[in-house]
């Protein structure tokens, strides 16, 4: 493999490696968010059953989709993202979500994640045509495109409608997986997203978006991953949002939450990173 152009993780831990055994064990805890069905041989059957052109072998693509997973989790974010592409839609999950962390935390700048968040929602739609039964086809297109509308301006996603592509897979999501913690997290931060940008009765008469809807989804979300940073910086982004300074305190106070977690992978290292930088 060519050595990778994509910026390092910067907080290796051995903890975050789940070789051999480990992962099964630990797949409970570090899919708690996104509801990832773990990938073994008689999962990967099951989803070549409901689409015959994604492969033949299950032993051998789960294998393969398990590697490129573990790698998302120590964070080889291209390693794992290279793996999921070329399992085609069998690994766009591991794809999008490592190609959209590694944006969200380690691109430096607007121009290139915005690229990136392109081509990951390209992937999530393939593999809503070639999965559609699976919640996180539909809900890593609604990541790929809401990340995609934070880096362009909300006013100007709302005028291209991504926001309604955005709540269509969301809805899609959480109709497949009603305990979906991040789908409830971006779906809270939809609404508070767009009541924050056009004002409460537009929101509401235009986009059905409101600042109760948004606080009860972001409660749903910390009641299904009390333990996950995200949900705590999300709660915390969703009172910015809605209140600015006058909620600030809460927010602070969320952020120093998350920052305090024990992470159990790359990612939510790098979320709980993000939290100790607010308010330091």
């Amino acid at each position: 493999m060519a050595k990778s152009t994509w910026a390092a993780f910067p907080h290796p831990d051995k903890a975050f490696d789940y070789a051999g055994d480990k992962l099964a064990k630990a797949w409970p805890k570090l899919h708690a968010g996104d509801q990832e069905p773990f990938p073994d041989e008689r999962h990967v059957a099951k989803l070549l059953k409901a689409n015959a052109a994604l492969g033949k072998d299950a032993g051998r693509l789960a294998q393969a989709l398990q590697s490129a997973w573990r790698a998302f989790h120590r964070g080889d974010f291209h390693e794992a993202y290279e793996g999921g592409v070329g399992l085609g839609a069998l690994g766009a999950s591991v794809a999008v979500k490592a190609g959209g962390i590694h944006a969200t935390y380690l691109l430096g700048n607007d121009r290139d994640k915005i690229a990136r968040y392109e081509a990951l929602a390209k992937l999530a739609e393939a593999a809503i045509e070639s999965l559609p039964g699976e919640a996180n086809s539909h809900y890593r297109r609604a990541f790929a495109l809401g990340r995609y509308s934070q880096c362009i301006s909300v006013t100007k996603a709302l005028a291209q409608g991504i926001a309604g592509k955005v709540r269509e897979s969301l809805d899609a999501a959480l109709k497949i997986a009603p305990k979906h913690a991040e789908a409830h997290m971006a779906l809270g931060l939809y609404h508070a997203e767009i009541v924050g940008k056009v004002g409460g009765m537009l929101a509401r008469l235009t986009y059905g978006a409101t600042a109760g809807e948004a606080e009860k989804q972001l409660k749903e979300a910390l009641k299904l991953t009390p333990d996950a940073p995200i949900a705590w910086v999300e709660y915390g982004n969703m009172l910015l949002l809605l209140h600015g300074d006058k909620r600030e305190d809460a927010a602070a106070a969320a952020y120093q939450k998350a920052s305090k977690l024990k992470p159990h992978d790359a990612m939510e290292a790098l979320d709980a990173a993000w939290a100790r930088e607010q308010i330091e």
